[in-house]
């Protein structure tokens, strides 16, 4: 695994498609006026400073995860928080990139 890999940047082409292939949720991590600005359509709205609280709620949903902020680095730090809360997830990245793959 490189560098790149653990900090959720590695591969994502194939990433993205194998989670969309598993009904994975979209999770974008921005502010709520920056989600309110645009975003995916069908995308959750958990900010980052809220992924730790909302643990709970994401495992309910049963689903693996994808990502995305304005850039890939909140999405990156939440990435690895619902990896280490045992969440199947991956960084999609920012989510105006993202958008173009579904």
């Amino acid at each position: 695994m490189g560098l790149f890999d653990f900090l959720g940047f590695g591969n994502k082409s194939n990433s993205i498609q194998e989670f969309k292939d598993k009904g994975a949720v979209i999770i974008d991590v921005r502010s709520q006026g920056e989600f309110a600005g645009g975003h995916i359509k069908g995308a959750k709205n958990i900010p980052l400073n809220e992924i730790r609280n909302k643990i709970d709620d994401i495992k309910k949903l049963n689903k693996p995860v994808i990502a995305c902020c304005a850039s890939g680095m909140r999405s990156s730090q939440a990435t690895s928080i619902l990896k280490q809360n045992g969440i199947e997830a991956v960084n999609g990245g920012g989510w105006q990139s993202l958008q173009s793959k579904f």
